[in-house]
């Protein structure tokens, strides 16, 4: 292997980066909508309570904000940077959405953003409150284009190949944004961004319930952050399963790697894989334990369906494209350990966080006889991350199930690299955004964490007058 092979450096560049974006992208979807809520409930109720943790995950939500975009912007320019034959064959189609996002959604999020943070008693509160809810709409937008972007590349629809057959050309733009997976992938995306939010919440509550303080706020903080938490769950299960139907309906070779399939399989050989050990070539297998029947219907809800094979369906793809299947010697199936264990890891960690929640529910109910243990704290104070790596580890499913193609049936991934750019320029920019990356990590980390730490305002003296106790700020930030 060439460790300054262009290719494999571009791949690890976009990879790395495109990981760590996402690192605030779902924090900053969910936590949008949860100091939406809070501040509708302070709104409502006048309880001071709600205000101070409307501030308080405010200022979470910001610093994450505030990031995302700082690391967002490197996303574009690596499509001119490493990638400029795949941004010539599908810019014309791929622009599109990026343009609804960056021209209407990004810029309609941070102007109400910017309302929000400076219109604490400047603006009425019903109008204030409103910008809040138009910002975290923005970003959910936002977040729709983007994977309306990426569904393309999973399922190319709305276009035209160009005369020459060298690009392919917008025809519908309504196709492109009411692409079958951008419909199962975005609500998919949004529960588990929900989920992360609720982990979040979850732990910093904990963190400040553990040691006793603002017990009255954080109580009620951590009670939304696990119901989040379990409904959050309840939806991306469900958005799972739909979004599981388009994979199957768009890209077989995709459920097949996850599944480590080579064979094709009906009824009740179509079995849901729990561990499975291959050849090394990855054409066959050699031991496997299997639920009956369950494949079959995860893949078309129907008991007796039938799932096609890795090796069936390497065969299709060679007969269907024969001058690509020399170029990726004869096999269109990704890496399957891959494939196959993030798929696994994916719903492992998020059942393990939302069994996390259901226990929190028990220890923190009414009428609880016990205290909280300790042990139970620390359990809930590090399971944040658990949500997150869920995430990551789909997106890589997504991204590596997709390949050897970065454009579905249209262009394979070595097409699409920049020709004439040496591996060393490649390798050089890896390490510098890795370098400057990990130092923003470090500024964000310690940033939350020291208002996790610090916690929201304690709440006035319930003997203070009325007026004091229900006073709008002054100042947020």
């Amino acid at each position: 292997m060439d460790l300054l092979d262009p290719l494999l450096l571009a791949r690890w560049q976009f990879g790395l980066t495109t990981l760590y974006h996402f690192l605030f992208v779902p924090l900053t979807l969910g936590m949008s909508f949860t100091v939406a809520i809070f501040q509708t409930c302070w709104f409502r109720t006048a309880n001071v309570k709600w205000l101070h943790l409307t501030r308080f995950f405010g200022k979470i939500f910001l610093i994450n904000f505030a990031m995302g975009v700082v690391t967002g912007i490197v996303q574009e320019f690596q499509f001119g940077m490493n990638w400029s034959d795949y941004s010539r064959f599908v810019g014309d189609v791929f622009g599109a959405p990026l343009a609804f996002e960056g021209l209407m959604a990004f810029f309609f999020e941070a102007t109400f953003i910017g309302l929000w943070i400076f219109g604490w008693d400047r603006l009425p509160k019903a109008l204030h409150l409103a910008t809040i809810w138009i910002a975290a709409i923005g970003a959910t937008l936002s977040a729709y284009f983007i994977l309306a972007a990426n569904a393309f590349m999973q399922n190319p629809v709305g276009y035209q190949m160009s005369a020459d057959g060298r690009r392919a050309e917008l025809t519908d733009i309504g196709a492109v944004l009411s692409n079958r997976v951008v419909l199962a992938a975005f609500p998919h995306t949004m529960f588990a961004a929900f989920m992360f939010t609720a982990g979040v919440i979850i732990s910093v509550s904990a963190w400040q319930l553990a040691r006793r303080r603002n017990e009255v706020m954080m109580r009620s903080s951590l009670r939304f952050g696990l119901w989040a938490m379990i409904i959050a769950f309840a939806g991306t299960f469900l958005s799972g399963d739909q979004l599981g139907l388009q994979m199957v309906a768009t890209q077989p070779m995709k459920m097949a790697a996850a599944e480590a399939l080579f064979h094709t399989a009906c009824g009740a050989d179509a079995s849901f894989s729990v561990f499975t050990l291959g050849t090394p070539d990855g054409t066959h297998e050699l031991f496997s334990i299997r639920i009956p029947y369950l494949l079959a219907f995860l893949s078309e809800h129907d008991f007796s369906a039938c799932v096609e094979g890795i090796n069936d369906l390497n065969a299709q793809y060679a007969q269907q494209w024969p001058d690509l299947a020399q170029q990726v010697d004869g096999s269109f199936a990704p890496t399957l350990w891959i494939t196959y264990w993030a798929f696994r890891w994916m719903m492992g960690l998020g059942g393990i966080a939302v069994l996390v929640a259901i226990a929190g529910l028990w220890f923190t109910r009414k009428g609880a006889k016990r205290e909280v243990p300790q042990w139970a704290w620390r359990i809930a104070i590090w399971s944040y991350p658990l949500s997150l790596l869920a995430i990551l580890v789909g997106w890589v499913f997504t991204e590596m199930g997709r390949q050897p193609w970065i454009v579905f049936s249209l262009m394979l991934t070595q097409d699409g690299v920049s020709p004439g750019v040496p591996g060393w320029t490649v390798l050089i920019s890896l390490i510098s955004f890795t370098l400057i990356y990990a130092a923003l990590a470090v500024v964000e980390v310690g940033l939350i964490i020291r208002t996790a730490k610090k916690g929201p305002d304690p709440l006035p003296d319930p003997d203070a007058p009325a007026a004091d106790r229900h006073e709008t700020p002054t100042t947020v930030y």
